[in-house]
């Protein structure tokens, strides 16, 4: 078929190649990081506190002294989930697994042969041509910088990160890293110290390996330090509606997750307009950064994904290398891309 009669398919999936897990919390000592029985789960408790009110108030209040003082006095209750490490312990430990999958060029799920073909074309002359080379770099370095750390990684001591190999169960080869040694804006500081980690990532894409990963992050924050496990979104009033926060555990320990690791990993975007003043952004579709309120790839300038896919699929209008390789990265993110109706 012409490339001027093909379409968009109306349904088109990937599934993601980052199959990662969510991650638990544990506490221990700095020195103890090669001792597995040394470390304890991070629980998560309940405390209650009156708070302060120190919210924006309206004129009519903040610019009278009567009713402000009368405002404040009236107390803010909260009933609040929290963590922290205990008082013997000066190191968070983080872990979760992560598996590398390939098989890019078939989608899950397209109901249109003729786009499906168009588009395993482009993506195979990407992957022969590329071979996921600088993805695989900057995932991996977002593993040795512990990017996926979050709120806990500020601050910090120390960190050092540790990946392991796994093939049936046995580590087949580990790396070790300090993690303030990388730059969190800068990608490409020390590209022979994770040369080797992202060849396995590499492989993986191209589906030429079995690639599983371990992944333990050693934290020095200091004794009965608060650390920060995943909050939870209480939807429709919530739980039973006492607690104004709810923090994430699995089975009773303080976790991350899966989708907030996930995120680190992928944060990789330089190519969108800005990044030099901002740094690297996570890869969506439209660049949207929710903590910022901003979509930095816009459609009116044609550098978001299904702009740039449909004129590389459709038109034969090849991207920069770098929007080349933020569609490619957003495939492997996954997710449902088809052609709605208007």
């Amino acid at each position: 078929m012409a490339k001027d009669q093909l379409k968009t398919a109306s349904v088109l999936a990937f599934e993601r190649k980052h199959a990662n897990s969510g991650a638990l919390l544990y506490s221990g000592n700095w020195d103890a990081r090669d001792q597995l029985e040394a470390w304890q789960p991070v629980i998560i408790q309940s405390k209650d506190v009156r708070g302060t009110i120190s919210n924006r108030l309206k004129g009519t209040i903040a610019n009278d002294p009567l009713k402000l003082d009368a405002e404040i006095q009236k107390p803010n209750l909260q009933r609040v989930d929290t963590a922290a490490l205990p008082f013997t312990a000066n190191t968070l430990k983080l872990s979760f697994t992560l598996r590398v999958l390939g098989n890019l060029s078939t989608p899950s799920a397209c109901n249109d042969p003729a786009y499906q073909a168009a588009l395993g074309s482009v993506i195979k002359e990407y992957a022969q041509r590329e071979e996921f080379r600088e993805l695989s770099l900057r995932y991996a370095e977002n593993l040795a910088n512990g990017r996926f750390l979050w709120r806990n990684r500020v601050g910090a001591e120390a960190i050092e990160v540790r990946v392991s190999q796994l093939i049936d169960g046995a580590v087949q080869q580990s790396w070790v890293f300090d993690a303030h040694s990388f730059d969190l804006r800068r990608f490409g500081k020390q590209p022979e110290a994770i040369a080797s980690l992202a060849e396995v990532i590499r492989l993986g894409l191209l589906g030429e390996s079995f690639a599983l990963l371990q992944v333990d992050a050693f934290v020095r924050l200091g004794e009965g330090q608060e650390v920060f496990p995943s909050q939870e979104l209480v939807l429709d009033g919530g739980r039973d509606g006492s607690k104004s926060k709810y923090l994430y555990q699995v089975d009773g320990v303080a976790a991350m997750h899966s989708q907030k690791i996930g995120n680190a990993i992928r944060t990789v975007d330089t190519w969108y307009p800005g990044a030099e003043e901002l740094g690297p952004i996570s890869v969506e579709p439209y660049g949207s950064v929710t903590s910022r309120g901003t979509a930095y790839r816009q459609p009116k300038q044609k550098v978001d994904f299904y702009s740039l896919l449909d004129n590389w699929v459709l038109k034969n209008q090849v991207p920069e290398l770098g929007d080349q390789h933020f569609v490619i990265a957003t495939l492997i993110r996954g997710g449902v891309f088809g052609e709605k109706a208007d």
